[in-house]
């Protein structure tokens, strides 16, 4: 054996006897906390993004930490500021690694507890001195973790025979974390902390080798570079989960489970599929199981927004629990009245996913996140990133993992294609996904109605996906006379496409601020134009919360993908964050989306009904409330709450402007409303609690005159056209830009007719 082995055995020896005379690690860093002249303000931020990075990693400071820390960064003196949050950071610390003025690296250990648990992920601080004020990249090896062997050329190594030796050897995992809200180089600055996460495969007593650097030749001498620590891994026991829904029936639930020091299980930075690390959340159905260490358990439950929030308390031990019961309930069941919720913009690859396209997720990953929420619809979109790998799932038809209750069918985003920045574009029910003549994505048209065309000649339902993106306006009355920029991603070439007879089908709402939003269909709504409205989420890539927080409700007899689509066509439905329902609404009897969707009367009034669920709770959040609308989240029921009540406002519409109110109380109890409105002239009806559910409308004709377009909106949509044109033009293809420009020609036609034919509001 060599010097440099004899060297390291001997220092896990000595680890080892610290840890058993002691019953602890032994702490080899100072205990007492010398002052490092570091400027306060550049140290604050780095210190808020490792309390973020923290809470990301499912394992935050402790509350009470986190408050002190506050007080100290709030300090007048800088230097005691600084004193006093390096004092509570220091109990985090695993590891104290110091860079001397010549870039030398010492380590020693730091007060931080050495636990860990089996088959899971600790965190810990390492905090950095940085007396050489480099930028270099932290790193640290470990012949337990599982290395890549990389030569000087920065290619892998040939690979070496493991033996069964070297497989026990390897029990750990471990990395530092340098993603997003950290980085991968260190600040310069005099002091910062880092974080090192650590797997361990095995429970018991485990002795680990940390070594770290900062280059190439930076290991100061005598192995002070070098750290030997004993950790102790707690066993992880399998425990058995029974989960029913309010029927008894097996089921799929959305489970949170933390232990008493508030740290997630399983660790997301270091779950596999179909456990997603950028969700707090796990699902599992009847008879799955979760790996827990002895200790106290706090499990939250629940099956989607149509279901009550659950919580248990769990003690995990040597004499059990073998199985958890988890029982679902409802506190509304729309399907059960006809009405199928969907999300028609999910996606499997991409943003919060991998960005390779060979590590987006599965269908049998995807069914999960749709089962757990309880939604009956997951189209999941296949898109620019991970389109040439994610296409091998599309078949026209629905995935094999759906179910009676849950659908799981793929479509596609025309997003990242040529086209894109006129807006991304949702194609459902497709049967060929590859556009004519084309073999890559770069082939594709770059503007959207040849795009739409096509879709729809397949028999597609067509829309334009996050419609608020590029329609930015400062205004909260709707309809509004302003006219936004159409320099985003979002509805924007709609404004030409809706003239189209049969291009565009609807536009998407939810997930973008409202007003963005509903004020360019109000505006096409009120020139005779007849787009639904839908509910998306645009998961992961708008919200990763999870899947289902914007949906569509559809009324159906029986639950099919066709069905719902087409009911999505006819407007048969009303979108909602899935905390509000808007269930049967109906002008003079004629229920919404039925037949051509219009309904003639006589007079100068209607009745309109429908039943409205909602639910809040009862303590109001405040700081939703005071969000303003341009941020999320976007569509809350606790934005439409009345201040000081649990009561939620119905508001009725006549050609977009409120003309009845009615409140509820959200308490989950139904209400069934009936209201007159009055009705001077042909036009269109909704109902809405805003933001977080709207119908779709119902077209009324009133004493058999035909609708007149108003003068205002058909002037808006004028103005929209020029300034999507200027926007749009230059990232059209030449070849295609003849095309495009007669294309918005016809718009700019269709609208000063409307304009002609218009009345004053």
């Amino acid at each position: 054996m060599s010097r440099v082995q004899w060297c390291k055995v001997l220092s896990v020896l000595l680890a080892t006897l610290c840890l058993a005379s002691t019953g602890r690690a032994q702490t080899l860093a100072p205990s007492t906390h010398h002052a490092i002249a570091v400027p306060l303000q550049p140290f604050a931020v780095l210190v808020k993004r490792v309390e973020t990075a923290l809470e990301y990693l499912g394992q935050p400071i402790a509350a009470s930490d986190r408050q002190a820390l506050a007080a100290a960064m709030a300090g007048a003196d800088e230097d005691s500021a600084v004193g006093a949050a390096t004092a509570i950071l220091d109990r985090y610390a695993l590891v104290h690694v110091r860079i001397n003025p010549e870039s030398r690296v010492t380590v020693t250990q730091g007060a931080a507890a050495p636990a860990l648990v089996q088959a899971g992920t600790r965190v810990f601080l390492v905090k950095v001195v940085n007396q050489a004020g480099i930028t270099a990249s932290l790193r640290v090896a470990s012949p337990q973790s599982r290395p890549v062997s990389v030569s000087s050329a920065g290619t892998p190594e040939p690979r070496q025979t493991i033996t069964p030796r070297d497989i026990k050897e390897r029990w750990a995992d471990v990395s530092l974390f340098d993603k997003q809200p950290l980085t991968e180089r260190l600040s310069g600055l005099p002091l910062e902390y880092r974080v090192i996460e650590i797997y361990s495969r095995d429970a018991g007593r485990l002795a680990a080798e940390l070594s770290f650097d900062v280059g190439q030749g930076t290991q100061d001498i005598g192995f002070r570079s070098d750290l030997a620590v004993v950790f102790i891994a707690a066993p992880a026991r399998h425990v058995t989960l029974r989960i029913e829904d309010e029927k008894g029936r097996p089921a799929m639930a959305r489970l949170v489970v933390r232990d008493s020091a508030a740290r997630l299980y399983p660790a997301p930075s270091k779950r596999l599929a179909p456990d997603l690390p950028f969700q707090p959340q796990v699902y599992r159905g009847d008879g799955e199981s979760l790996a827990l260490p002895d200790g106290e358990f706090t499990i939250t439950f629940s099956g989607g927004p149509e279901y009550l929030t659950g919580r248990q308390t769990v003690r995990v031990g040597p004499a059990g629990p073998a199985e958890v019961w988890v029982r679902l309930q409802r506190w509304i069941d729309p399907a059960a009245r006809g009405w199928y919720s969907g999300d028609h913009h999910v996606h499997a690859a991409g943003c919060s996913h991998y960005q390779d396209p060979t590590q987006g997720v599965t269908p049998d990953d995807m069914i999960r996140q749709v089962r757990g929420e309880n939604l009956n619809i997951g189209s999941v979109l296949t898109w620019g990133p991970c389109y040439y790998h994610q296409k091998r799932y599309f078949s026209g038809q629905d995935a094999p993992q759906s179910t009676a209750d849950s659908l799981l069918h793929y479509d596609v985003e025309v997003s990242g294609f040529p086209s894109s920045h006129a807006g991304h574009v949702v194609l459902l029910g497709l049967n060929d996904q590859d556009y004519p003549g084309t073999a890559r994505l770069e082939d594709w048209p770059t503007w959207t109605l040849p795009v739409l065309q096509w879709a729809r000649r397949q028999g597609a339902v067509t829309g334009y996906a996050h419609s608020g993106w590029g329609l930015q306006i400062r205004d909260r009355q709707l309809p509004s006379a302003e006219v936004p920029a159409f320099d985003g991603i979002g509805a924007n070439e709609y404004i030409v496409t809706v003239t189209h007879p049969g291009a565009v089908d609807f536009i998407s709402t939810v997930d973008t601020p409202w007003p963005w939003e509903l004020n360019i269909w109000y505006h096409t709504l009120n020139l005779g134009f007849r787009t639904r409205i839908s509910g998306e989420t645009d998961f992961p890539c708008i919200y990763d919360d999870r899947v289902g927080l914007g949906r569509t409700y559809a009324k159906l007899d029986r639950l099919t993908y066709r069905g719902w689509l087409d009911a999505l066509q006819a407007g048969r439905s009303y979108v909602s964050d899935g905390f509000s329902h808007l269930m049967d609404f109906s002008v003079n009897g004629v229920a919404v989306g039925t037949g051509d969707g219009a309904v003639t009367v006589s007079g100068t009034s209607v009745e309109a009904t429908v039943r409205v669920t909602a639910r809040l709770d009862e303590t109001a959040d405040a700081a939703i409330a005071a969000t303003p609308a341009d941020e999320k989240p976007y569509w809350d029921i606790e934005r439409a709450r009345v201040p000081g009540t649990r009561e939620v406002p119905v508001e009725f519409l006549v050609n977009g402007r409120v003309v009845a109110t009615r409140r509820v109380v959200a308490d989950g109890t139904p209400h069934d409303l009936r209201v007159t409105l009055p009705m001077a002239r042909s036009g269109w009806i909704a109902a809405r609690i805003l933001p977080s559910s709207h119908t779709n409308p119902v077209f009324v004709t009133v004493n058999q005159q035909a609708m007149k377009p108003s003068i205002a909106s058909a002037r808006w949509a004028l103005d929209a056209v020029e300034k999507c044109w200027r926007q749009k033009m230059n990232n059209i293809r030449e070849s295609e830009r003849a095309a495009a420009a007669a294309a918005y020609d016809h718009a700019r036609a269709v609208y000063r007719k409307l304009l002609e034919d218009g009345v004053d509001e």
